[in-house]
């Protein structure tokens, strides 16, 4: 990945070395010509100084009589490094310092030659044939006494090439240029630094935004590095932007903390999710309802509910993009509950609602972003519902027959001869008997009713021996325990006392062992037990009776409700005992529990606090369990 360090050192090294070389070339090209056109210059002053010194008629009549006189010993005696070439106006070679006697090619073409022949100093530069060496030529004309071109007077030389000239120096000359080019190079890795350092502190205030603490150290930190006009300008706009930005950011921050609370607190289950219905926002209630763990970023609505019903709810307010509100039974944590669902779409965040009415009426809608999802469990407010149905259903059911009886025998009194005393009596015992059932019934009623109004203000307790307790009980029903010779079984600790109101709990006793005996053949048990264990005051009640089938369990303490309905009047019970005995127990803070098998007797558990005010709330559980 590319840096601005990187690429400017690069680029900016590339360019010093692009400029050097671009510099140096050129220079060593005119320094070759400016060499060559020196020695050139110096040949030719050279070439007229020897011409001049030279015996004008003898040289004439040497090129007149075409090179048959020896030139003499004048051409032996120049300098070691030129060479003198005498040449005819046809071209022809007559006489040169360095031949030995051989024939030389016509230099009638030769370019300083042609110059000379036209009246002209000729020079140039090239490899010689003869000598195969490099040389510089100088050529001169030289006139008759008739002023008329005789011939051409050379001189050339061999001159050294200008690369071995200078490489002397080159050692010299590459250790100055790399020099200086390592000082470029430094500058420019300052410079690229500085740069680099400027643009990374700019970059780190833009990401400071997301971390307050960083933020807040390079907003108060010294400036940058670089004093350019330009980057201060742009680090004081990019502090501005990211202050206002992180101070957004923390309010968005906040607004959604508080959301989040606001969401948290609420006793409805939410779900918010984009258009694939797939999950963004799950509240704390939607999570315990349903048992998600983690992060809900990957789940799906049917993955995290398991409910294709709500799944099929999301999809319709999707597809018609109107609110919809259902009532349906799901299926939570192996709990069904019954929810009131509410779903409504979610707006696109990038579509601004004015430009959707800016368009018109009859424009196309946008497909919604989301849903947003309301499930407020009513499955309390629906089985308290079914429960009013039930105790309506069931009192007027329980007072039918009673009445319908007095109806009945009343006008079957009133038809009766009034000298039959005996008709009379027996019609007498059994109205007198039902109106004791009603009036057992309606003292039931409004025992529950004083023990629920009880449960807002809680009755008085006081310390209570157990002991005594239990033998007021069981005295209440020993009576109808003689009857079917049941006996009693108490087991109490003599030390053992708890505060508590006797007179309820006393209630309680005698309903759990009226039932007992009810439900008991004859000539068996009863146990009636109390001990106190890891602080509390547990009671059993014990019978070798019919026992209650598994199924029945959880709604014995339900009011008017019967295992055998066909035997609900045979013993003479209301149906309101259990729950009786049941509210006595939430009044304590306690629980109660029956553990039972059917054909193997049951065992009804009480268990109170031995200090209630040690126990938050007043809400009792029951528990049940087969054995």
């Amino acid at each position: 990945m590319k840096t601005v360090f990187r690429q400017s050192m690069t680029v900016l090294s590339l360019t010093t070395l692009g400029l050097s070389l671009s510099f140096v070339f050129p220079v060593l090209l005119f320094m070759d010509r400016l060499y060559y056109e020196t020695n050139s210059r110096g040949l030719r002053n050279t070439a007229r100084l020897v011409l001049s010194s030279l015996p004008a008629e003898r040289l004439q009549g040497y090129f007149e009589k075409g090179g048959a006189d020896s030139p003499g010993t004048w051409m032996a005696e120049l300098p070691a490094p030129y060479r003198l070439t005498l040449i005819g106006r046809d071209g022809a070679v007559i006489a040169d310092s360095r031949s030995s006697g051989e024939t030389l090619p016509n230099h009638g073409e030769r370019p300083e030659v042609k110059a000379a022949l036209e009246g002209n100093e000729g020079s140039a530069r090239r490899s010689s044939e003869s000598v195969g060496v490099e040389l510089l030529y100088a050529a001169l004309p030289v006139y008759d006494s008739a002023a008329r071109i005789a011939g051409v007077f050379r001189l050339s030389a061999e001159v050294p090439d200008f690369r071995q000239r200078i490489s002397g120096a080159a050692l010299s000359f590459l250790t100055l240029g790399g020099g200086l080019f390592s000082i470029a190079l430094f500058l420019v890795f300052l410079f690229s630094r500085s740069l680099s350092r400027s643009f990374t502190r700019l970059a780190g205030i833009a990401r400071s935004v997301n971390s307050p603490e960083t933020f807040r150290q390079l907003i108060n930190s010294s400036r940058l590095m670089s004093d350019t006009e330009e980057c201060i300008s742009l680090e004081k706009a990019l502090k501005s932007m990211a202050s206002e930005l992180n101070a957004r950011i923390e309010t968005a921050r906040a607004e959604g903390r508080r959301l989040e609370a606001i969401l948290d607190g609420m006793s409805e289950a939410v779900f918010a999710m984009d258009e694939k219905l797939m999950l963004h926002m799950v509240n704390r209630q939607a999570r315990t309802l349903f048992g998600i763990d983690g992060d809900t970023g990957s789940l799906s609505l049917l993955e995290a509910t398991r409910s294709a019903e709500l799944e099929e709810i999301a999809e319709s307010v999707l597809a018609g993009n109107k609110p919809d509100e259902q009532e349906i039974l799901c299926h939570t944590s192996s709990v069904q509950r019954r929810f009131r669902v509410f779903a409504s779409s979610l707006g696109r965040p990038d579509v601004l609602p004015a430009a959707h009415a800016a368009e018109g009426p009859g424009a196309s809608a946008e497909p919604p972003g989301g849903v947003v999802m309301v499930l407020g469990d009513v499955t309390r407010l629906h089985k308290l519902e079914q429960v009013r149905k039930d105790f309506a259903a069931n009192v007027s059911h329980e007072l039918r027959t009673p009445i319908q009886v007095i109806k009945g025998f009343a006008e079957t009194l009133l038809d009766s001869p009034l000298d039959n005393k005996e008709q009379i009596r027996h019609v007498i015992e059994i109205i007198e008997k039902n109106s004791r059932n009603m009036e057992n019934l309606t003292n039931d009623l409004l025992s529950l009713v004083s023990l629920e109004d009880r449960e807002r203000s809680r009755p008085d307790m006081e310390e209570t021996d157990i002991g005594q307790l239990f033998e007021e009980a069981a005295g209440s029903v020993r009576f109808r325990a003689e009857e079917k010779k049941i006996d009693f079984n108490l087991r109490c600790p003599p030390e053992l006392s708890a505060k508590l109101n006797g007179a309820l709990v006393a209630q309680a006793l005698v309903n759990l062992l009226d039932n007992a005996v009810k439900y008991s053949p004859p000539s068996s048990k009863v146990f009636l037990e109390a001990e106190g264990k890891d602080g509390e005051l547990l009671i059993s009640v014990k019978d070798g009776g019919i026992g209650i089938p598994a199924e029945h369990l959880d709604r014995i303490f339900e009011r008017f409700y019967r295992v055998d309905r066909s035997r609900s009047h045979d013993p003479g019970g209301t149906g309101l005992g259990l729950a009786i005995v049941r509210h006595i127990a939430l009044l304590h803070q306690g629980t109660v529990e029956v553990e039972s098998h059917a054909g193997e007797g049951s065992v009804f558990r009480i268990r109170i606090p031995l200090s209630p005010e040690s126990r938050p709330g007043s809400d009792a559980k029951i528990q049940t369990a087969g054995w």
